[in-house]
């Protein structure tokens, strides 16, 4: 299956070099590296030559003052280029190619392929990547995703942020790296940080539909899946790595980040380092106080490569020390110090068969520890929690099979071991889930279609029962569930599509959903879970059409979730007069959630871009009433200008308010901003330099996340300037 992005960047600039040259260098848009054996032609003047293995090309006794370049390579798409060139002012330009890529899981392998008209919408729409990655780079996963159409932040201060896809937060929206689920509380609680920091990764993608029951049961939710490729799958002929810097005025924060591989013989050996400070952020009403953070994160890894396949391993640890903002009824005057960190262990691998029903074979074992700890401001822990995790999964793909154009089918399990302490009072629990699964894609003549099904079996065991808790019969809970969903794409014209998904969504209840009984001093909340709780099932549907071609994309999707049972904290409007804290109480309930979105990309010029996404997500009580933490209307308009040698652009972002909330939650008002951004990229000695930088809310204007727990805090950030540098080498 193949992803295809109409994107063709190429930077022009000056060097120096020799009379009557026209000198350059082919490199790969995500990677940075440069592509060998790439064919570059001048289509005027019948020239043609093949780039060397380090991607660079020369023409010489060059005299028009404008060429047609034309760039192929059998594993990228097709690039047509607009040279401007002066004999007596040579240049030396740098051109990047579009890998062709084919979805297998959640996991991109480029080079292959076409396989699906499904790839054009994904690739368009859900993968941040390249140049537009490292544009919108942030402290955390949720901030660099913010400006994605139909996603919002889920925050309790800039370091504990979440994305919320289409309303749906929590462990709805699975988050994994190189396609292997991670290991912390985030889904938990909105004081908990996502365990992942966002600036070494290749590529982010956002996967829906039925390709998300790969992963997850949750289909009305999402996967974000991050790709680092920490484990190599294939051999290069050359050390190669990045090196980068970061930095914000907003909160005084920077980065420093490298990682490296080095190929030897049929072995790859990479690792990287990275590590990030910031400190209290500011906003145009003053300083948000304890909204510090700190972070380490480093790596290794090994894999041997042979000609049928790979094996390797990785060794992962993520630490973080950051603060949760006080000021609310019941938390401390400083707010909550949170200490936490992350040990991982990968075992990954493929073998290739190539036979018609099983092409290849994948595996993935993996092995975390995570713990945290949560400070009062008197240096005691009110609260701590651990949890060893197990994860593994088996893979069977294949291509061309039957009738079908490719597919997955495969197996996975999950064992948890959650322990607590401090002022903790949910149960330490084990959990156990089982899965089997399978996508499949087929077509037939204009029409494409592409279905997901997944079926698990979940345990959670509390390591006591509790026949007369007060919330109820805390015991061993047994779920089966089941998940299915099915896509359909008409070909209208080359250029336009139309097409909808219907799906069966499932999700069993987390442990803190079903046995949580007292207080979460830094959630600002005392829970009580529901161990009568049934799984969360209920079914989703969606129409959307986009139309790509040269100058205009445009993508238009509808959709409308009937959740027959959906689990969901409510405040209750009463107060834990021991600790002075807000309760909150866990119910299943009927609802349903509806919305749109719209995306549009016009290239009104050469050089000059015009941009729109709007995102808008209605959540309701079949029984009347609002679904809280629902985001509001959103919408961002840009227009950006590329040129020869750099790129810059404005954007606004704007929501409106929003009043459909729930009993005892706050409205938000609505607001507008406005943000710039500046690109420019050279090529010097084998090194790729990048650097971007950013004015956000330029005017310093203030305004309010609704899915912020802190907003009658304080509101968001003031005026920001992110400034990031990016050393791509090979040696």
């Amino acid at each position: 299956m193949k992803g295809i992005l109409y994107l063709a960047l190429s930077i022009i600039f000056n060097l120096f070099a020799f009379d009557g040259k026209l000198q350059g260098i082919v490199i790969d848009s995500e990677t940075n590296k440069p592509i060998a054996s790439a064919e570059v032609a001048l289509v005027d003047d019948k020239l043609y030559t093949t780039t060397n293995a380090n991607g660079e090309f020369e023409f010489i006794s060059i005299d028009h003052n404008e060429h047609l370049l034309k760039v192929t390579h059998v594993a990228y798409q097709e690039n047509i280029t607009k040279v401007k060139h002066n004999p007596n002012d040579n240049k030396r330009i740098i051109i990047y190619l579009i890998p062709k890529t084919i979805e297998i899981s959640p996991v991109i392998i480029t080079g292959q392929t076409p396989q699906s008209k499904f790839d054009d919408l994904y690739e368009i729409s859900n993968v941040l990547k390249g140049k537009e990655l490292e544009k919108d780079l942030g402290q955390t996963l949720a901030a660099t995703l913010k400006n994605e159409t139909g996603l919002a932040i889920r925050s309790m201060g800039p370091a504990p942020a979440r994305p919320v896809i289409r309303g749906l937060g929590g462990d709805r929206v699975h988050i994994s790296e190189d396609g292997n689920k991670t290991t912390d509380l985030s889904s938990t609680s909105p004081d908990h940080a996502v365990s992942i920091e966002p600036f070494g990764v290749s590529r982010i993608e956002v996967l829906r539909g039925p390709k998300v029951l790969l992963k997850s049961p949750t289909t009305i939710g999402g996967v974000v899946n991050i790709v680092r490729n920490e484990i190599p799958e294939v051999l290069h002929n050359e050390i190669y790595g990045t090196a980068g810097f970061y930095g914000e005025t907003v909160n005084k924060g920077y980065l420093g980040s490298v990682n490296a591989e080095i190929p030897i013989e049929n072995f790859a050996l990479r690792g990287d380092l990275s590590r990030r400070k910031t400190k209290d952020i500011s906003t145009p009403n003053g300083v948000l106080d304890n909204s510090y953070s700190e972070n380490l994160n480093y790596s290794f890894s090994t894999s041997f490569v042979p000609s049928f396949g790979f094996i390797g391993y990785s060794f992962r640890n993520f630490e973080l020390n950051y603060g949760v903002p006080g000021g609310f009824v019941g938390a401390h005057p400083k707010g909550v110090d949170i200490e936490m960190y992350r040990i991982q262990n990968n075992v990954k691998g493929k073998i290739s068969l190539h036979t018609p029903a099983v092409n290849d074979i994948e595996f993935h074992l993996s092995k975390s520890t995570y713990r945290h700890k949560e400070f009062e401001a008197s240096g005691r822990i009110g609260s701590e929690f651990k949890i060893e995790n197990y994860v593994g999964y088996t893979n069977f793909n294949h291509n061309q099979f039957l009738f079908f154009n490719s597919g997955t089918y495969g197996l996975s399990f999950e064992s948890r071991d959650f322990t607590v302490g401090g002022f903790v009072f949910t149960p330490q629990s084990k959990s156990l889930n089982l899965s089997a699964y399978l996508f499949e894609s087929f077509s037939y003549r204009k029409f494409s279609f592409e279905f997901g099904a997944r079926y698990n079996f979940d345990k959670v065991t509390p390591d006591k029962e509790k026949p007369n808790s007060k919330i109820g019969y805390i015991r061993e809970k047994i779920f089966n569930t089941y998940s299915l969903s099915f896509s359909a794409l008409y070909e209208l014209s080359k250029i336009v599509y139309i097409g909808f998904n219907i799906n069966r969504s499932s999700r069993v209840p987390t442990i803190e959903e079903l046995f949580s009984e007292g207080p979460h001093l830094a959630a600002y909340s005392y829970e009580i879970g529901n161990p009568e709780l049934e799984a969360e099932k209920g079914f989703g549907s969606e129409v959307f059409v986009y139309h790509k071609f040269r100058d205009l994309y445009f993508n238009l999707n509808i959709f409308r979730n009937d959740l027959s049972y959906y689990i969901i904290p409510r405040n209750t409007g009463e107060t834990n007069f021991a600790t002075f804290l807000p309760i909150y109480k866990t119910f299943g309930v009927e609802a349903y959630m509806y919305g749109v979105e719209n995306q549009i990309d016009w290239n009104i010029t050469d050089e000059i871009k015009l941009s729109s996404s709007i995102s808008y997500t209605r959540g309701e009580f079949k029984s009347g009433g609002s679904l809280p933490q629902i985001p509001p209307l959103k919408g961002i308009f840009g227009i950006s200008y590329t040129n020869d040698i750099y790129s810059f652009g404005i954007n606004s972002e704007m929501t409106a308010d929003q009043n459909y909330v729930d009993a005892f939650e706050e409205p938000t008002a609505g607001y507008i901003i406005f943000n710039a951004f500046g690109q420019y990229s050279f090529y010097s000695n084998n090194l790729i330099h990048n650097i971007s930088i950013n004015l956000d809310n330029m005017l310093n204007r203030e305004h309010r996340n609704h899915l912020s727990r802190i907003k009658s805090i304080l509101p968001e950030a003031g005026f920001n300037l992110r400034a990031t540098y990016k050393l791509y080498f090979h040696l």
